[in-house]
């Protein structure tokens, strides 16, 4: 086996700036696969966000759950607190799980943790579909089914971004909110075609299509690779190689294999004289404030866009307008989602991440003011009928609003948080991250009844505010990493390189005094290789 026991200087220096990749390297049914099949896991969490609202419009759902003994319009029968709960309780299991699921992802490995997460959203689905009368059996199985959601949620970006070649990561790791995306979209088809049934299968049929999405991705997941920098972590060096090789289409002995390999090998080095990580340390660590807080604020603004105010409360808002049958709007605005997730796929890969959020936040925060003024001042709430046009114009600015995240902020947030940390830190920082998306996903899906009960279509403003808000932290703070390895990236923090410059960035061209160190005041691992004498290559 012929391979680089020491890399000429000129070659170890690319190390450092833009990875070096192999003519050879391409595309793979393999990589595109895995990510695929990891992907389920968004569509288990959207399909579980997304068919809730319907249930709320479901005579069976509303007579069994419901404060009031009526048939017809569900939505009367619920009171701000009792459809609040039933939503947000979701969002508050999502979180608990989200914190664990890193410790999980680090001890069982990434793969395990993603399995064991999928299944377990069985037994929520059991206590749902089981439920009676008692609406808080309902709301405490969707807790349980939060456990497994939070939990993927972490688990599945963490293990695409570990696994994807560079080349298509931002792709690859987007798939996960497309499948957010197609998850809401099926739920949103099937509650449209169960909903006028008189009886519990109305809201059970959807309940128990929930098991299908959980058997194929925990059993599935288990005939992929684990992911190579886990692998590499536990002494598994040859695994991790031949992960690499397989999922790039190469051999395991290519230049890029090389690089990737000599890349892991030296921040896991240094990372190791630092001796065990603590939880402390997401704060406290090399440049890690920065990062930490960066992606829970990435995180939080992801639902502060104001997207899931549409996908969780879309039949009460619609039906605001006049609407005779708001499931159909709802399929319409999923329809949106969907085909605009798979446009955000493109913007990723050639885009790259701090323009597209801009873009998009602006864009959003456009939306929201017209939506908020119209709603407020055009529409006659008491007889929407009578103001069919400002009805049309509230559904088109949600429409845009929904396209701008689905390009946006739905799939690349995603990808950024998941390229932001080191191996030493990725699973705390991105459960912790992945947690203030939950904690606002509940917020807002808790709250916005009674919000809206108060100051009705001015919530719009509120959104709008934090549009704005993001377009300027992206600006200032986050570093573009389009097309760059996970150790590059975590390179360019330690080195402060300017965000509004960073997508021009240079490594191969930093001063020698200007590389980082490690904590310990000594050379790192990778400045210490830059400065050893050149030799051949060795055949073994």
């Amino acid at each position: 086996m012929r391979w680089l026991i020491n890399k000429p200087q000129s070659e170890q220096a690319e190390t450092v700036g833009r990875s070096p990749t192999s003519s050879n390297e391409k595309v793979t049914f393999m990589a595109c696969f895995m990510g695929l099949v990891a992907s389920i896991g968004g569509f288990m969490f959207g399909y579980v966000s997304g068919q809730i609202s319907g249930y709320f419009g479901m005579e069976d759902y509303a007579r069994r759950f419901g404060e009031a003994s009526v048939a017809g319009d569900g939505n009367a029968a619920f009171s701000a607190v009792r459809q609040g709960t039933i939503t947000g309780l979701l969002a508050a299991g999502c979180l608990i799980g989200a914190l664990i699921s890193g410790k999980l992802a680090d001890t069982l490995g990434r793969r395990t943790a993603i399995s064991i997460s999928a299944l377990w959203a069985s037994v929520g689905i059991i206590i749902e579909i089981s439920s009676e009368y008692a609406w808080y059996q309902f709301a405490i199985g969707r807790l349980v089914t939060g456990f497994s959601i939070g939990s993927l949620s972490v688990a599945v970006p963490m293990y695409q971004s570990e696994s994807s070649p560079t080349i298509i990561r931002g792709i690859l790791v987007s798939t996960y909110q497309l499948f957010i995306t197609l998850g809401i979209w099926t739920s949103y088809l099937v509650d449209w075609g169960t909903a006028h049934r008189p009886d519990s299968a109305s809201w059970r049929i959807p309940n128990g299509l929930g098991f299908a999405w959980s058997l194929i991705l925990g059993v599935g997941i288990l005939f992929l690779p684990e992911s190579p920098r886990y692998a590499y972590t536990k002494g598994r060096t040859e695994e991790a190689r031949h992960t690499i090789a397989r999922l790039a289409g190469v051999d395991d002995n290519d230049p890029m294999v090389n690089s990737q390999i000599n890349q892991i090998r030296v921040k896991l080095e240094e990372e190791a004289t630092q001796g065990k990580a603590s939880w402390s340390e997401i704060f406290t660590g090399p440049r890690m404030f920065h990062r930490t807080v960066l992606g829970i604020v990435l995180q939080a603004g992801q639902q502060l866009t104001g997207a899931n105010f549409f996908f969780y409360y879309g039949t009460t808002i619609f039906k605001a307008t006049g609407l005779s049958d708001s499931y159909v709007t709802q399929i319409i605005l999923g329809s949106v989602n969907v085909v605009c997730t798979f446009a955000g796929l493109y913007v990723v890969h050639k885009v790259g991440r701090r323009k597209a959020l801009m873009a998009g936040a602006g864009w959003i925060f456009i939306c929201f003011l017209i939506y908020a003024f119209v709603g407020q001042f055009a529409l006659d709430s008491v007889n929407p009928q009578n103001t069919p046009e400002a009805g049309s114009a509230l559904i088109v600015f949600s429409a845009l609003a929904i396209a701008a995240f689905a390009t946006t902020w739905g799939p690349i947030v995603w990808t950024a948080v998941a390229e932001l940390y080191p191996t030493r830190y990725r699973a705390p920082c991105m459960a912790l991250a992945t947690a203030s998306n939950w904690l606002w996903n509940f917020l807002i899906s808790f709250f916005t009844r009674f919000i809206t009960d108060k100051i009705h279509y001015w919530y719009g403003l509120v959104f709008a505010g934090c549009c704005l808000a993001l377009v300027f932290i992206v600006f200032f703070f986050m570093i573009e990493t389009k097309d760059r390895s996970l150790e590059e990236i975590d390179t360019m923090y330690l080195l402060r390189v300017n965000p509004i410059h960073s997508a021009k960035w240079d490594g191969s061209k930093v001063p020698e005094d200007s590389k980082p160190n490690g904590s310990n005041g000594q050379e790192s691992g990778q400045e210490q290789e830059l400065k050893q004498e050149p030799k051949e290559q060795v055949t073994v």
